[in-house]
């Protein structure tokens, strides 16, 4: 019988790549990591893992066995949340990862309603990059979170998680107004995506830190406009990028969300892109009572907002 906790670990070492990762993400010593996959492999009675180099990799039958692990794992996700969904009340913590910006936009209105209707649950909030989800949720740190893609940066299908859409909203380039507006920018309305970004290729521009999606869809939809930005400042704070962009310090993405309290000085123009915001959480946990709960909260406090997709 193949152990779930040593399937867990196969897991984790198929996502992280390193024993030394997944010994650090689950509080294990790499030498404890190692011997319990070892007793996996003589579980499963064929070679699960190999050495390349310094690394170990997972053999045909390995990767062959993390697919079933995620089908298992999902099962008891799913059992778990119906036991909880059998016992009265909504209750106890919830561990909740924010992608910075939905902070001030979602978080707040989602909180209070669950205070409203399930003043039992203990919601416990943390940033996280949209990237550093899939992990805290498989980890344990997490029990659901916000994330978001971009046009140009999709989501990576990931078995272990679900996923329900949230809200979608347009994404706006940030200019100073003392600049010189180009024929085909706000005042013209429309155009396609290298008319509005063109004119500012030669510009200064401001986005967020590199590794995150926001920089990976900053760079890409300048590419696909036809240049490479020439980036000054890297913030993920979409108010510093609105201050910085209406005193001249450069041009900059922001989404709907961030511009209800633009400063004055900051031209925004609508572009033909994206941002798509979804709550994920361990696949099969859809139904826990809590999670059920916060998505509710969520949709809507996003409803009252006007901005539900």
């Amino acid at each position: 019988m193949l152990d779930v906790r040593r399937l867990h670990l196969l897991r984790e070492l198929e996502r992280r790549g390193t024993i030394a990762a997944v010994a650090e993400a689950l509080s294990f010593t790499a030498s404890a990591v190692s011997q319990q996959l070892s007793v996996l492999e003589r579980e499963a009675g064929v070679p699960l893992l190999e050495r390349s180099g310094r690394r170990v990799v997972l053999t045909p039958a390995g990767r062959t066995l993390v697919t079933h692990a995620d089908a298992v794992l999902e099962r008891l996700e799913l059992a778990v949340s119906q036991l909880a969904g059998a016992r009265e009340g909504v209750r106890g913590p919830l561990r909740i990862g924010t992608f910075p910006s939905g902070g001030p936009a979602i978080v707040p209105g989602t909180l209070a309603e669950l205070a409203l209707r399930h003043p039992a649950l203990e919601p416990m909030l943390q940033e996280i990059d949209s990237a550093r989800v899939s992990d805290g949720l498989r980890a344990g740190e997490l029990d659901v979170a916000l994330v978001h893609d971009y046009d140009f940066v999709p989501a990576t299908p990931d078995a272990t998680m679900d996923q329900v859409p949230l809200l979608e909203e347009p994404m706006y380039l940030a200019t100073a107004a003392a600049d010189s507006a180009p024929a085909t920018g706000p005042a013209a309305g429309g155009g396609t995506l290298a008319e509005l970004l063109g004119p500012w290729a030669t510009s200064a521009w401001i986005t967020a830190r590199e590794g995150t999606t926001g920089h990976a869809m900053a760079v890409r939809a300048c590419q696909a406009a036809g240049f490479q930005p020439r980036i000054r400042h890297q913030v993920n704070d979409f108010r510093t990028v609105l201050a910085l962009a209406a005193i001249g310090q450069g041009a900059g993405f922001v989404p709907g969300m961030a511009t209800a309290h633009a400063p004055e000085g900051v031209v925004l123009t609508p572009l033909p892109l994206f941002r798509r915001s979804r709550v994920a959480f361990r696949a099969g946990g859809g139904t826990h009572p809590a999670i059920a709960a916060f998505v509710a909260a969520a949709r809507t406090a996003v409803g009252a907002t006007g901005s539900a997709s």
